[in-house]
């Protein structure tokens, strides 16, 4: 294993689902993924890297759903940077307007997804925490790097924009190194942390459709895309659904799906759910 991350036990396959875990909160949406991911039927490895930030109590019921916990260290970012890219620093300079980040959101700590590169798998599918994987999504494996669906939530003019929370990629030391140089180049400010940052390493990303990566904001703001059917990857972006927050009775049908899958009784059949009022 390469300098900076510290695994537990061999990789069992070629073929990794990667998350990343950065506090509690974020290792109690990983639980709810990890069990969307077994119950599609995958053998891939699951992966979860995770920072200082999470102790035993919260990963212990992570490696009892089958990952493979893969201790993180921060990258070697200055002092400059991560003052740049604290939370109060990035969220003034670049603000939240159209949803609000959890308090527990650490800006910063995002950028330790890039480790991904360093792991010994050969092809690598990466999900945000906050994400339950309804249909199997092994193909992705075969895509190409880099694969991502756009990030598209309010408005069809958005197709353009890139999502880091689903992408796919290849492992490679070199790779990593390039990006880190790149990323910490002196006055860097990178306005969506990893978001943005890739979208500029991955200039002609590969676009995936939106739904390997169906926002959840498309419920409400632009329900004539949304199709149970069809959809793959369900990402909570912005509040998440173990949290009380403004939007819970809009997003209700969605919270009541994703606690179905982060406890350990049935989860519904996607026929029986309704479409979006």
């Amino acid at each position: 294993m390469s300098e900076g991350l510290r695994a537990e036990g061999p990789a069992q396959s070629r073929r990794a689902y990667v998350t990343l875990v950065t506090n509690a909160d974020f290792a109690r949406g990983a639980g709810a993924l990890l069990r969307s991911l077994r119950l599609t039927g995958t053998t891939a490895d699951l992966v979860v890297l995770h920072t200082g930030g999470v102790g035993e109590v919260d990963l212990a019921p992570l490696r009892a759903r089958g990952a493979r916990l893969v201790a993180t260290e921060l990258l070697p970012t200055s002092d400059a940077f991560n003052a740049a890219h604290a939370r109060e620093a990035l969220h003034g300079a670049a603000p939240f307007t159209k949803g609000e980040k959890p308090a527990f959101h650490t800006p910063l700590d995002n950028f330790a997804k890039l480790r991904l590169w360093q792991l010994d798998y050969d092809r690598v599918v990466f999900l945000d925490a906050d994400t339950l994987v309804l249909r199997n999504i092994d193909s992705l494996f075969d895509y190409p790097e880099f694969c991502a669906a756009p990030n598209v939530y309010e408005s069809l003019a958005d197709f353009h924009r890139m999502n880091s929370g689903v992408f796919t990629a290849r492992p490679d030391p070199v790779t990593f190194e390039a990006m880190l140089e790149r990323l910490d180049a002196p006055g860097a400010f990178w306005r969506r942390t990893d978001q943005t940052f890739l979208q500029e390493v991955f200039p002609d990303w590969h676009g995936l459709p939106v739904t390997c990566n169906m926002l959840q904001y498309v419920w409400f703001n632009l329900p004539e895309l949304w199709r149970w059917e069809q959809i793959k990857v369900l990402h909570f972006q912005y509040e998440k659904p173990w949290q009380d927050h403004a939007k819970s009775d809009r997003l209700r049908v969605l919270i009541n799906l994703w606690r179905a899958y982060a406890g350990d009784g049935p989860v519904p059949d996607l026929a029986d759910l309704p479409d979006p009022a």
